[in-house]
């Protein structure tokens, strides 16, 4: 199925119902068909010709939608890049995709000016005004005429190349089908078909696959979609409120800034019936705060997912989100918010120890899964988390309760190794975090001549307080094993993130090895 069908299907139903709003742009299933079928007649104006390469640099609009949807109806691959990317990062992006066609939005013209020269076999052209030196997008959809042609293609053939934050090395491109999406989409979401579906509030990035999915499942099943250019808190209130929002989507990190944002006691969340949260392990400090804080009738959410599985893997429901009952009750509610749900009906999870072997629920090992929408593969390179019989490895550790709850403890690649003994960082920062003098904390294992690792922790306090290394490290005294006890913590103002809120450890690991180096 070509994923163009997602808008073109419900369209042919729907043609006057408003199903995307940015900005002061509302567009109708017909209005957005439309600007849908003029992109996808310049895009062949461009010289694109099916299964090439289409690249986009911006921050999110209703002509980044417009612009996937387009490629997918010229059968084009759509490659939407990471704006907040290091120049080298764009160059080796764009060229090991070989993109024929490079989408520039206003405030990254300079940017691909600056890099243009490097890459030799990319046109480039502007959304927005650009500076005259490259052709804009409006004036070239203003000379041609909407081409309702549809290509046909493939299950196989890869609608969206997505490369990963590349936290730990260079980025890999992820090859996700239109079968992927098709897989995903109808799976989780009903067609649209007039009932009311509500509103959803967009402020993922669309080159992360929370954006993607988001721009597919909604305009799929009908529910209207408010884009935001880019995370802010004061903006999301407003809007939440303005448009009566009823279904978002929010990391960790923008849930705390919606909470501490001042406006937060004057919103009124009367029409916000859902909302999921994921993208980045959420501190249960912080959703036991929103659970509190929003009215009872928000439903949460946690989704935990790949970009190699074309999204969620597993949910953790409203329900669990519920923590009211008996205190045993209460207590296995507490316990529960600590994971990562339980999986999607179309995933298989499993724990595998060292040995390979399957590990009983209770104890830690990497996380394995199965499901039909696993990535073509990795543009270019082999994949060597693919395992036999159609599983494949997450790259995360974790463990399975006896009810089936999958609970996250930090990256393999995160693993600290002290002494011969494993050290995940995700326990040692959960213990710090629930000091109430800690804001955040990011654990990460320096080299010792004796231990091989020793455990350090960067610790952001809370505005207004105070703690010593020597308060944090009796705190840790009496909730840690001693192996586990940071031997140095470290106060910064800010941990390294990604725009998802994921932490860079890469990073701290970076300004480690540039202090050791001035010290000799």
């Amino acid at each position: 199925m070509n994923t163009v069908n997602f808008v073109s299907i419900p369209g042919s139903i729907l043609p006057d119902q408003e199903i995307l709003v940015f900005d002061d742009q509302r567009l109708t299933y017909a209005a957005l068909n439309d600007l849908i079928a003029r992109l996808a007649a310049t895009f062949r104006q461009l010289g694109l010709q099916q299964r090439d390469v289409i690249a986009i640099l911006d921050t999110n609009s209703h002509m980044y939608v417009a612009s996937y949807y387009a490629a997918a109806k010229a059968g084009l691959t759509f490659l939407p890049l990471n704006y907040r990317a290091k120049d080298p990062e764009l160059e080796y992006m764009i060229n090991t995709a070989k993109a024929k066609v490079l989408l520039t939005g206003d405030r990254y013209v300079d940017l691909v000016n600056r890099i243009s020269g490097k890459l030799p076999g990319t046109r480039l052209a502007a959304i927005g005004q650009g500076d005259g030196r490259m052709p804009r997008l409006t004036d070239l959809l203003a000379s041609v005429e909407p081409d309702e042609t549809e290509a046909e293609v493939e299950d196989e053939d890869v609608s969206v190349l997505m490369y990963t934050s590349g936290t730990t090395s260079l980025p890999k491109g992820v090859m996700l089908s239109f079968r992927d999406f098709t897989a995903y989409v109808t799976a989780n979401v009903e067609m649209a078909d007039g009932t009311e579906r509500g509103t959803f509030l967009v402020c993922a990035p669309f080159y992360h696959i929370a954006g993607t999915t988001a721009m597919m499942t909604n305009v799929w099943t009908g529910r209207r979609m408010i884009v935001m250019p880019q995370f802010e808190p004061r903006s999301w209130l407003e809007l939440v409120q303005g448009e009566k929002v009823t279904h978002a989507f929010i990391v960790p990190t923008m849930m705390k800034q919606v909470l501490d944002d001042p406006a937060f006691a004057t919103t009124d969340f009367s029409s916000l019936t859902n909302l999921a949260y994921g993208g980045a392990p959420m501190p249960v400090a912080v959703i036991r705060r929103a659970i509190e804080a929003f009215p009872k009738s928000v439903g949460f959410v946690n989704a935990y997912g790949q970009t190699e599985t074309t999204s969620s893997l597993t949910v953790l429901g409203p329900d669990d989100h519920r923590i009211q009952g008996s205190p045993s009750e209460i207590e296995l509610k507490l316990k529960r918010l600590n994971s990562i749900g339980k999986p999607l009906p179309d995933v298989e999870i499993r724990v595998r120890g060292d040995d390979n072997n399957f590990l009983p629920p209770g104890q830690v090992g990497e996380i394995i899964i199965r499901t039909p929408r696993i990535m073509k593969g990795y543009a270019g390179r082999e994949d060597d988390a693919a395992l036999a019989e159609g599983w494949r490895a997450t790259g995360d550790l974790g463990w399975v309760d006896d009810d089936g709850y999958v609970f996250f403890a930090g990256r393999k690649d995160d693993m600290i190794i002290r002494g011969g003994e494993n050290i995940a960082p995700a326990e040692i920062e959960t213990v710090l975090m629930s000091h109430p003098a800690v804001d955040e904390a990011a654990v990460i294992g320096i080299p010792s001549v004796e231990w091989g690792q020793t455990v350090k922790a960067f610790i952001v306090l809370r505005p207004g307080q105070k703690a010593s290394t020597a308060d944090l490290q009796e705190f840790c005294r009496t909730r840690l094993a001693s192996f586990k006890r940071p031997e140095e913590i470290a106060f910064i103002e800010a941990l390294p993130k990604n725009p998802l809120g994921k932490i860079l450890r890469k990073e701290l690991h970076a300004r480690e090895q540039e202090q050791a180096q001035a010290q000799h």
